[in-house]
């Protein structure tokens, strides 16, 4: 994220996954490699030549590091630049790393275990089970239907998701609106511009849902890696099956709770633990002495889903599934009770006895999705209506939760106020967003079971925040670790905000040793958006006037023309106008390549803090681009005396309102 990675690489997803120091010894390496072969470094040379590098060239004989890397890329002949010697790295580190049980503070943040899981092998049964998911739920669509069904005993999967379309529809399955349709490049023949729109959409649009996508690029849909493309989907199909299993959806879940102090225990757990308590719930209905804790081991055998299934929907029921003594033979009499319900499902008996941990949770929460067994007349019930409906909080909760989650931590976030407190999370995002920063060596790892050592890392968490200059009034350590919503929201909208500042002062103004401030970015967008002779303006980002969307339509034209189809933007007038705009915004400004968390109601609302971000995170955008890519007659010096007027401070409280006494109950 920080330090002066624009310099070295331009991929975005490759400059999460370094640190500055990593990345200079790399580029060395890569050089001397270079050298060696007179100015040229060749696929076939890769194997061979990182028997140098530690960790891959120690765990890795020459031949598995040229399988893995055959995999990657066919001609050995090909050249190879930094870059794609990064993927080749990281490609080899994960397995490297693995045998020698290295952790993910030793191995840094090459990838994380939210995705070295999807490295070169695919699952044939999943991507079966996904196939079938996809021809169920999308058969109908009116683009994809000329494709569908895709045959699930070929690779067909993997040559129509190329395009993106496919991607991007499936993302609005899990979680519909996120991508506006409109912004799709949906021509039967895609040119590559076209396409790696597409791609950078459905990037951006994944990460937005909550998928993990810090190892994954636009190259590697062009290029049809199936492992990185089956591991994305999963994700997205993961989002869309455990979508209920929350309150808000879902609320005769209080029934699995015994009195009202447990419900926000509840709320804080992750859809897939939600899923283990229900289960849990039931079988104990049944009589079932076992506690299931995984969708693997604890029900290959097949038992606990023959008591599940039994309780959910006993007229359907066979008696010789609780009988049978074969594992498999159980597990064929459990799909034939599923069958009866009427349940979907898409894995095998085969999946069942072999713990496919993927399909049986699909597997269970279809079952969920179909007959959850709840009532409808808890008293708890009740008590959820007198909780505070705070959709501020939640929305706030829900940006910073992905913000953070994009970077690629070790843990992934379910819910900031509850895992976040204890400060391992918070000091790792710190030392993404500034390298170097965080005194690892008074920092304790997780689990922790001492509640001062919790305090103790975030003391250092509130201490670096100061460092930053952040406003932390009256907020100590211990305000963390006790879940303190209003103070843990404070904190993690100045890091966030102090996160694209760090990044548009690095790319612009380093050289300079010149800070950038919120005002600047406004002067930058009222600049574009004048020279393209309009007469929009924002005065502030809490402009009210910008809740039609046209300003930052006018945005987006100005720095890529082609950008905005005016003929799908309305007039901005009523409340659904206003939305219409919005959902255009966000797809387009993704489609670009901006990594942005807000939702359309953050536009039409102007919430300052997400208008500042989309605002910022366009400028990035643009400012990234080489000269020679910009419209005609625009410099990076447009905006004539700005340079002059970068702030020498990293606050702007007039404009972002960010100290915690004017954010009040945020």
């Amino acid at each position: 994220m920080s330090g002066y990675f624009g310099v070295l690489v331009s991929d975005p997803w490759l400059q999460n996954q370094f640190t500055q120091v990593e990345l200079r010894s790399l580029k060395t390496h890569f050089m001397s490699m270079k050298r060696e072969g007179g100015g040229r470094l060749t696929v076939g040379e890769l194997a061979s030549k990182m028997s140098r590098l530690k960790v891959v060239g120690e765990n890795l004989t020459e031949e598995e590091r040229a399988s893995f890397i055959q995999d990657l890329y066919r001609n050995v002949d090909e050249d190879v630049d930094f870059e794609s010697f990064l993927r080749v790295y990281l490609t080899l580190q994960a397995p490297a790393s693995a045998r020698t049980g290295s952790n993910a503070k030793n191995s840094s943040a090459f990838l994380k275990a939210a995705t070295t899981t999807l490295l070169h092998t695919i699952s044939e049964s999943e991507k079966a089970s996904y196939v079938k998911h996809i021809n169920n739920y999308l058969e109908q669509d009116d683009f994809l239907k000329r494709y569908l069904p895709i045959d699930p005993s070929t690779n067909d999967l993997f040559e129509i998701a190329k395009d993106g379309v496919l991607l991007c529809k499936l993302i609005n399955l899990a979680v519909p609106g996120t991508i506006d349709e409109r912004a799709i490049n949906t021509k039967r023949v895609l040119n590559p511009w076209e396409r790696n729109e597409n791609h950078t959409l459905c990037l951006n649009s994944a990460k937005a849902i909550g998928c993990t996508v810090v190892n994954i690029g636009t190259q590697d849909f062009i290029e049809g890696r199936r492992h990185l493309m089956l591991g994305l989907i999963s994700q997205i199909i993961k989002i869309q099956l455990l979508a209920d299993l929350n309150l808000k959806k879902t609320p005769q879940l209080v029934e699995l709770v015994e009195d009202s102090k447990e419900v926000e225990e509840l709320m804080s757990l992750s859809p897939e633990k939600i899923l283990l308590r229900w289960m849990n719930f039931q079988l104990k209905k049944a009589g079932y002495k076992k506690i299931v804790t995984n969708f693997s081991s604890d029900v290959k055998d097949g038992e606990a889903y023959a008591h599940l299934l039994n309780v959910l929907a006993p007229e359907h029921g066979n008696p010789s599934a609780l009988s049978a003594k074969d594992p498999l033979e159980r597990a064929k009499l459990v799909l034939e009770h599923a069958d009866r319900m009427g349940c979907k499902r898409y894995l095998t008996a085969k999946d069942i006895v072999e713990g496919s941990p993927n399909l049986n949770l699909a597997f269970v929460a279809h079952i969920f999705q179909h007959r959850n067994g709840l009532s409808t007349k808890t008293k708890q019930i009740s008590f959820l209506e007198t909780l505070p409906d705070d959709t501020q909080v939640t929305r706030e909760e829900r940006a910073f939760r992905l913000w953070m989650n994009s970077l690629g931590n070790s843990t992934y976030i379910n819910n900031v106020f509850e895992d976040l407190r204890d400060g391992w999370l918070l000091l790792e995002t710190l030392d993404k967003v500034s390298p170097g920063i965080v005194n690892w060596k008074i920092a304790n790892k997780p689990p922790i079971k001492m509640p001062f050592r919790k305090v103790e890392n975030c003391n250092q968490v509130v201490k670096i925040g100061k460092q930053l200059k952040f406003s932390l009034v009256n907020i100590a350590g211990n305000d963390i670790v006790q879940g303190s919503k209003k103070l843990i929201l404070a904190y993690l909208w100045q890091l966030m905000r102090y996160s694209i500042l760090q990044l548009l002062k690095n790319l612009r103004f380093h050289s300079h040793g010149k800070e950038i401030a919120d005002a600047d970015i406004l002067e930058w967008a009222n600049t574009k958006v004048s020279n393209s002779r309009s007469q929009s303006r924002m005065d502030s980002f809490k402009d009210k006037s910008l809740s039609n969307g046209l300003f930052f339509l006018e945005l987006l034209s100005s720095v890529q023309p082609r950008a905005v189809n005016w003929s799908l933007v309305t007039k901005g007038v009523t409340d659904e106008e206003k939305k219409m705009n919005a959902t255009y915004i966000i797809s387009i400004a993704r489609k670009l390549g901006c990594s942005i968390f807000l939702l359309p109601e953050d536009i039409t609302e102007v919430n300052q803090k997400m208008i500042l971000t989309l605002t910022a995170s366009i400028m990035y955008w643009f400012l990234k681009q080489p000269l020679e890519d910009r419209p005609s007659g625009i410099s990076d010096s447009e905006s004539g005396s700005q340079s002059e007027t970068i702030s020498n401070s990293t606050i702007d409280d007039s404009a972002s309102e960010s100290s915690i006494e004017e954010n009040g109950t945020m």
